[in-house]
């Protein structure tokens, strides 16, 4: 089975230099033209994909080597590309900028050569004319196995500075695609965590990829990128799917053991090895189908941006019902509600809101106190605190919650080390920190996760149903936690 959707890699020497204005604006300026735009974002960013989902009128994925594993990348790629006339991904940091200490791994030339497509440099040129042609030089021929097919030219000050940057790239013989001026109207605002969500300023953001698309419209060739993308690689591999992968994942034990029992001898990880994904036990499964859909809540509005499209699929393909409510407005739990899922976002911002709506808060605590299945992701790490920067908060943990000036980022490589609704002990996956808040303690007397890097250590909680924790993690990785997480729905 090949496919060859076309498909362009928009990266860039480093951060900031535009890749996210280019690629939302092609995905917008794509779509403008009636082509179906597949959106992709390489790494564990929750935020640009919001951008693009606007732009594209599709849901923005993620393709994150590190998190999933490379040999993923291509089939989640195909399964958010299915249907599609054209996929734009939009690469991460600059281009040879991968996990710490793992080479290439995860970074934007990898996922290129996976996906076997033409890459688009993206310069900031704005302090800079002949010297262009040696960086763009020097990017096209570090790794003979990435195929920079052309360059967009990014802050460009005035037809001058055009012509001197047009000239000196001549000579590295690299196309140039685009040119795009200083446009304030593009930019979108920042805070502690990158860009504020869609989610958050839904009218400025239609408006700012608006202009971002008419701006990619007037200084790009739009039918030079689309032949360009045309010259992408075939890939031999099939396309995820959310139903097979999680009736051929190894089944969970039924019956669950006892909620947050440890395994004591469940070490760290460490060493050398290479990661692969370890299995869920298999024992026990009880054939015989299970009555009823149980219904899965899952957070989001605003204070909960953060998920990836492929956890509520898993969900689905494994028996739920998957319900989105918003504890910024909603008082109470979806009807029918037996389990909950609480990804990442932005709590802190909205400390004051959810607090008031104390009704909700209520429900949540009364749901775990029943021993039902709660997965909560940093954000929703937070929510379930006993309070967050002096606001109260869920109280299902015993911890409180805060700000800090401090920024914790990077990969993590784990293994559960206690029984879970998510998984059982010894299971390993790996994830991703990004918060600038603290919980203290850091974990509960059952611990969620070891994690080895920046140091070896205990993190989260899991008590009755409840496995809460900082780690964002790719559950594409590991297709039994979803369905261990709804048959222990079903059996709770």
């Amino acid at each position: 089975m090949t496919s060859s959707v076309p498909r362009l890699v928009i990266a860039a020497p480093s951060s900031g230099s535009g890749k996210t204005t280019v690629a939302t604006g092609l995905m917008a300026a794509f779509a403008a033209r009636g082509l179906a735009v597949s959106p992709h974002k390489v790494g564990p960013d929750y935020i640009d994909p919001g951008y693009h989902a606007l732009a594209s009128g599709r849901v923005g994925r993620n393709l994150d080597a590190y998190l999933c594993g490379p040999e993923l990348v291509a089939p989640l790629f195909l399964h958010g590309a299915r249907g599609c006339d054209i996929a734009v991904v939009e690469g991460v940091m600059g281009m040879f900028d991968g996990a710490a200490g793992e080479g290439e791994l995860a970074s934007t030339a990898h996922v290129a050569k996976l996906l076997r497509a033409p890459v688009v440099l993206v310069v900031d040129a704005s302090s800079q004319s002949r010297s262009v042609a040696a960086l763009v030089h020097g990017f096209a021929s570090w790794d003979p196995e990435v195929r920079v097919g052309g360059v967009i030219l990014n802050k460009v000050a005035s037809d001058r500075h055009e012509a001197l940057l047009r000239e000196a790239l001549e000579s590295a013989g690299v196309p140039v695609f685009g040119v795009l001026r200083r446009a304030a109207q593009v930019d979108t605002p920042s805070r502690h965590l990158g860009l504020v969500p869609v989610a958050e300023r839904r009218g400025e953001a239609v408006d700012a990829v608006a202009a971002m698309a008419e701006q990619v419209s007037a200084g790009c060739d739009l039918d030079g990128l689309v032949s360009l993308a045309r010259g992408a690689g075939a890939l031999s591999c099939p396309a995820w799917d959310a139903a097979e992968v999680v009736a051929s994942s190894p089944p969970p034990p039924l019956p669950f053991p006892s909620p947050g029992a440890a395994a004591a001898s469940t070490p760290l990880p460490g060493g050398s090895a290479p990661w692969t994904p370890a299995p869920q036990t298999p024992e026990g499964l009880n054939s015989r189908p299970q009555p009823g859909t149980p219904v899965i809540a899952v957070a989001g509005g605003p204070a909960f941006t953060f998920s990836y499209a492929e956890h509520s699929e898993l969900l689905a393909a494994a028996g739920a019902e998957v319900v989105t409510f918003d504890p910024l407005r909603d008082e109470q739990l979806p009807d029918g509600t037996v389990g909950l899922v609480i990804g990442g976002g932005f709590p802190e911002v909205y400390a004051a809101e959810l607090s008031a709506n104390e009704p909700l808060r209520k429900a949540v605590a009364a749901l775990a106190e029943t021993g039902a299945p709660v997965a909560a992701e940093c954000a929703g790490l937070l929510y379930l605190c006993r309070e967050l920067d002096g606001q109260p908060m869920c109280g299902v943990l015993d911890a409180s919650a805060r700000m800090e000036e401090r920024l914790t980022l990077g990969y993590r490589d784990a293994v559960a080390v206690s029984d879970s609704s998510l998984a059982v002990a010894g299971t390993r996956m790996r994830g991703h920190e990004f918060h600038r808040t603290v919980v203290e303690p850091g974990a509960g007397d059952a611990a969620a996760w070891g994690v080895r890097v920046p140091r070896r250590r205990l993190e989260g909680f899991v008590q009755r149903g409840v496995h809460a924790s900082y780690l964002h993690t790719h559950w594409a990785s590991q297709p039994g936690v979803a369905r261990r997480f709804v048959e222990r729905c079903r059996t709770s």
